[in-house]
């Protein structure tokens, strides 16, 4: 049987998979580099700009990394594409759990959305077509603040705290639907709470640590799991996993990106009335996108976005 680090990136969809199998891809230069967009040193923007008339939709890519390394300079999607159609281009840092447990990492990305807004005379950004995408910890959180309701807050003296969080659209590779551990054990066996992204998530040291005060991080682990806030109303997803369908997993490695996250949000989606689509080479197809391509291109273009 393929390995299944080999078999995720085979079938991550064409978003990001010549970035992943190939040399990096030589980016275009951002129109701005490393903008602050909050209070921490690593609350920093890269931003191109689109060469086109009027105000333009903008991709945000969220980098994986179990939300405790990784950095937007590393290897991600390629940008030139998204350019070619109009469609400007964000990557952020964020706070990582090393230091900062949730919602650090996640708060950070929905201020980034913020931020964004903030600017959108000055970058020319069109504030109802932004979306999100990335792959792993990367894809929880975008999957997270899609689904989440909007967390502006009116009241605040922060001005960019009072900008909408919501988005159109986002398509995802191998992300987490759950972080509860009690939840992902019954999922997927126990191998997949060895992977760390699940203790550090909420600060501990280890599994152990997590499961003995399981009660201290019960509200963190269930508000953090983009399962918990799906609805009818929330916008569109495209979800990308990979084929390795097989249970128990095998290891941290399989369990933290199996198949089965993306089977059960889907299950919920298609209850709530969701839009929702998943990709599982052998299992599951969209009958309206081949891709996560061109999903979000149209979901970014199309002249029916919601404002």
């Amino acid at each position: 049987m393929m390995n299944f680090r080999i078999a995720a990136l085979v079938c991550f969809f064409p978003l990001i998979l010549p970035a992943l199998l190939a040399d990096e891809p030589k980016q275009p230069t951002p129109t701005h580099i490393d903008i602050s967009y909050g209070p921490d040193v690593r609350n920093v923007i890269d931003f191109w700009k689109a060469d086109a008339a009027g105000a333009r939709p903008v991709i945000i890519y969220i980098h994986g990394g179990a939300w405790w390394t990784g950095d937007k300079s590393k290897k991600g999607p390629e940008i030139q594409p998204f350019l070619d159609r109009g469609i400007s281009f964000a990557t952020i840092n964020y706070r990582l759990t090393s230091e900062y447990p949730l919602p650090a990492p996640v708060h950070d990305a929905a201020r980034a959305i913020q931020f964004l807004r903030s600017r959108s005379a000055e970058w020319m950004i069109d504030e109802r077509r932004i979306a999100l995408t990335g792959p792993s910890a990367g894809a929880c959180t975008s999957m997270w603040l899609l689904l989440h309701d909007d967390m502006a807050d009116p009241d605040s003296n922060d001005p960019i705290l009072r900008l909408s969080t919501r988005v159109c659209a986002a398509a995802v590779s191998v992300g987490q639907t759950s972080i509860d551990p009690k939840v992902i054990e019954g999922w997927l066996g126990p191998k997949v709470l060895d992977h760390s992204m699940i203790h550090r998530a909420v600060g501990e040291k280890s599994i152990e640590d997590a499961m003995r005060n399981y009660d201290r991080h019960r509200d963190v682990y269930y508000e953090f799991s983009p399962i918990n806030h799906v609805d009818g109303q929330d916008p569109p997803l495209f979800m990308t996993c990979s084929a390795e369908m097989d249970l128990p997993c095998r290891e941290a490695g399989h369990g933290i990106h199996h198949p089965v996250f993306g089977v059960k949000l889907k299950e919920k989606s298609d209850a709530a009335g969701h839009e929702c689509h998943l990709l599982v080479p052998g299992f599951s197809s969209s009958e309206r996108y081949a891709t996560g391509n061109d999903f979000l291109f149209d979901k970014l273009l199309s002249p029916k976005v919601k404002p």
